[in-house]
């Protein structure tokens, strides 16, 4: 089971403060935003893939993959090579045809919402609240209303939880079933969050979910798709083994994609869920350190609902400009002086050429969680002596420009 809303210990609660050490010299490795790390028995699964020869997108690791999956979160599930894949097949089952509009967040990556320029459909721009950074149910119930009156509803609403927060699912399904609006849920960041004590991306019509790369737990790549209809999941999976009929012969009566996983990065996954409550505990670990170590110095840590498990995927910050003495970018680029890496908070969809003319209710907030928003070194593989090094380079860096 996943671990309930209760403060995790700190891992480093014996270091005494980094701010009373002597800054080391750079790093001879860079530190990362965020990279894998492996648990140990991903390999076991991974070799047994290679011994019986499953190293295509079908196998004992696909199987026992999608089941523990089903398992955890409580619902029929389909791996995928990607979980922007899943986002385009989810888009797909709610009937997203070119011209609908779709409403989605401003504030989030582009895999969130580049699905819905597949189908050639419109994307429809949401802006943030301060109080989970996560879209705004009041924004939503507000445009809804105005596009009610005048019988110009959309065709979906997706919703996005960001960085390891939930958004306010209660808030906003009760909205969608209002107007009997589908929700997609894009929990690609929030695996092993919670809201009241449900599992994000299980709340609403589909949810999706991603092993990239970065993420809390990975594959390298791999996705995977949930939904309560079981009809829908299987669809999914039928369109992501290129719409293949049943048959001896290769037969096609549907657009299909090339989008399944492969049992060889299904293995990876499969180790990966295993150290999941783990993940989450380190990541939070690296959160509240950094949060008790520099707020006196103008970092405010990413609110954490009341309403849930924030896993602080990525510890995130606001920086107070003026009592740092840097802006983000300029603290950005002296955290890259030292080989290591930071990175501002999304930058707002509605702000980028490619969404350029769409439209966007509000704004204001994501542009702001955008300009002060840091994202600091999250691997839950972080030594202390690199988070040490990350505060202490931080500290510095306010001293000298506070001087």
């Amino acid at each position: 089971m996943l671990p309930e809303n209760r403060p995790f210990p700190n891992l480093w609660a014996r270091l005494p403060p980094a701010k009373n050490k002597v800054m080391s010299q750079k790093p001879t490795k860079r530190i990362y935003l965020s990279v894998p790390h492996m648990g140990g028995a991903e390999l076991t699964y991974v070799q047994e893939a290679f011994a019986s020869n499953w190293l295509s997108t079908v196998g004992p690791n696909l199987d026992a993959l999608e089941t523990k999956f089903s398992n955890l979160v409580g619902l029929p599930s389909v791996a995928l090579a990607t979980g922007t894949a899943g986002i385009h097949l989810a888009l797909k089952l709610l009937g997203v045809k070119q011209g609908d509009e779709v409403v989605t967040p401003t504030l989030t990556f582009a895999a969130s919402c580049n699905p819905i320029l597949y189908e050639r459909a419109v994307p429809v721009f949401v802006d943030s609240e301060y109080a989970s950074w996560n879209l705004d149910p009041n924004l939503l119930d507000e445009f809804l209303k105005k596009r009610a009156k005048v019988n110009r509803l959309p065709k979906a609403v997706t919703v996005v939880h960001l960085f390891g927060q939930s958004a306010d699912l209660d808030a906003i399904l009760e909205i969608c079933r209002r107007y009997e609006l589908p929700l997609l849920e894009d929990a690609a960041e929030a695996l092993g969050s919670l809201y009241k004590r449900k599992v994000p991306g299980t709340l609403g019509d589909i949810g999706v979910f991603s092993f990239n790369g970065n993420k809390i737990i990975t594959g390298t790549s791999g996705g995977m798709l949930v939904s309560p209809r079981k009809e829908w999941v299987d669809k999914a999976r039928y369109w992501s083994t290129q719409a293949r009929d049943t048959g001896v012969n290769y037969l096609h009566s549907e657009l299909g994609y090339n989008y399944r996983l492969s049992n060889v990065l299904a293995g990876i996954v499969r180790g990966q869920l295993e150290v999941l409550p783990q993940r989450v505990e380190q990541r939070r670990a690296i959160a509240f350190r950094y949060r008790d170590e520099l707020q006196d110095i103008g970092f405010a840590l990413m609110p954490q609902a009341p309403y849930g498990l924030h896993t602080n995927w990525l510890s995130c910050f606001l920086l107070d400009e003026k009592k740092f003495g840097l802006s983000q970018l300029e603290l950005i680029r002296h955290l890259e002086s030292f080989n290591v890496e930071s990175r501002p908070v999304w930058k707002p969809m509605h702000t980028q050429k490619l969404y350029g003319g769409c439209e966007c209710i509000g704004g204001r907030v994501a542009e702001d969680l955008n300009l002060r928003g840091i994202c600091l070194p999250s691997s839950s593989s972080m030594t202390p002596e690199e988070q040490n090094f990350v505060i202490q380079t931080i500290r510095t860096a306010h001293t000298s420009a506070t001087r």
